[in-house]
C-alpha cells in the first residue's frame, strides 16, 4: 500500500500530447487554405464559396458565416470549424450529388472533395454523438477504410488541388480517430461540442485526490522493476475507466460541470499513466 504523505502534489506542467493530434504545421496549412481560397478564381470549387447558374461567385461563409478556432487543452489542439450556412454539395470534379454522408469521397468519380468543416468527429466514422463507443462499431476498422481512400500517397499523379484536399482530409481523419478512440481527449471533444469549455490546467483543490496522486507519482518513480510499474498501470487504468464512467453518467444526464469534474481527475490520473509509459 502506498503511504500518505502530508505534503501535497502540484500538478504535471503543461504537456503535449502529440500521439492524439495532427501538428501544428497542418494547422497552419488549413489556415493558409482558408486565406487561399478566399482569392479563388470562379473555376475553383472550394468549399467556402458556390456558384449560381450564372457562373457568379457566391460566397457561403465569411468572418461571421464561418469560424475557424483551436481547441486547446494540455498542449492538446483541435483543428475545428463551424458553418453556420449549408450549400447543397456536388462533387468539384464531376458535379454528382453526394450518394452518402460523409461527403469526402465522390462515389461517382472517386475524387477526393474539399473538406467539410461542419462534419463532426462523429459524423466521419458514422457513430452517434455519444460519449460511449461500442466496440461492435469497429472504429480502427473505419478509421483504415478512410486512409484507403483518402491517403495522399494514393493521388500523387492528381491534380494539386485534389492532393491538397487528400492531405487535409486525411489529416483531419487522422485526429478524429486519435480523439475518439482515447477517453479523455473524447470527453473533453464531444463536451466542445456543447459548447462547454473544459480547461484541464485548472486543479482540484481536494488534498485527499491531490496527496493521492502525489504519492503514486512517488511510487512511479522508486518503482524497482517492470512488474511494479505494470501494477501501477493497472490501477490507473482502474480508476480512469471509473472516471470515464461518470462522465458517461453525467454527460448523459446534461450535468456538465459534474461531466467537466470528471474530466479533471481523469486528467490526473492519465498524467501519471503517461509518466510509467516512460519508464516502461
Amino acid at each position: 500500500m502506498l503511504k500518505a504523505k502530508k505534503k501535497l502534489w502540484s500538478p504535471l506542467s503543461k504537456r503535449l500530447l502529440q500521439t492524439r493530434t495532427i501538428s501544428s504545421t497542418t494547422c497552419g496549412f488549413l489556415q493558409n487554405q482558408q486565406q487561399h481560397l478566399s482569392n479563388s478564381q470562379p473555376h475553383s470549387p472550394f468549399p467556402f464559396f458556390s456558384y449560381n447558374n450564372n457562373n457568379k461567385k457566391i460566397q457561403t461563409s465569411s468572418s461571421s458565416g464561418f469560424s475557424s478556432h483551436f481547441l486547446s487543452f494540455s498542449g492538446k489542439s483541435f483543428c475545428s470549424a463551424q458553418s453556420s450556412e449549408k450549400t447543397n454539395l456536388r462533387c468539384w470534379n464531376c458535379n454528382a450529388e453526394p450518394q452518402n454522408a460523409p461527403f469526402l469521397v465522390c462515389e461517382s468519380c472517386t475524387t477526393i472533395q474539399p473538406v467539410d468543416h461542419s462534419v463532426d468527429y462523429f459524423q466521419i466514422f458514422g457513430l452517434e454523438n455519444k460519449y460511449e463507443i461500442e466496440e461492435d462499431h469497429n472504429l480502427e476498422v473505419k478509421y483504415k477504410n478512410w486512409q484507403k481512400k483518402l491517403h495522399p500517397d494514393l493521388v500523387h499523379s492528381k491534380p494539386e488541388k485534389e492532393r491538397e484536399f487528400a492531405a487535409e482530409q486525411s489529416a483531419r481523419v487522422i485526429d478524429a480517430y486519435r480523439t475518439l478512440n482515447n477517453a479523455l481527449s473524447r470527453a473533453i471533444y464531444i463536451l466542445k461540442l456543447e459548447g462547454v469549455n473544459v480547461n484541464e490546467e485548472e486543479t482540484v483543490s481536494e488534498p485527499e485526490l491531490l496527496a493521492e496522486i502525489m504519492e503514486i507519482r512517488e511510487a512511479v518513480e522508486e518503482a524497482p522493476d517492470y512488474q511494479a510499474l505494470k501494477e501501477i498501470q493497472s490501477l490507473m487504468q482502474e480508476k480512469l475507466q471509473n472516471w470515464s464512467n461518470s462522465f458517461a453518467s453525467a454527460f448523459q444526464g446534461h450535468k456538465f460541470e459534474e461531466a467537466k469534474n470528471c474530466i479533471r481527475r481523469m486528467t490526473y490520473y492519465d498524467r501519471v499513466n503517461e509518466e510509467i509509459v516512460k519508464r516502461l
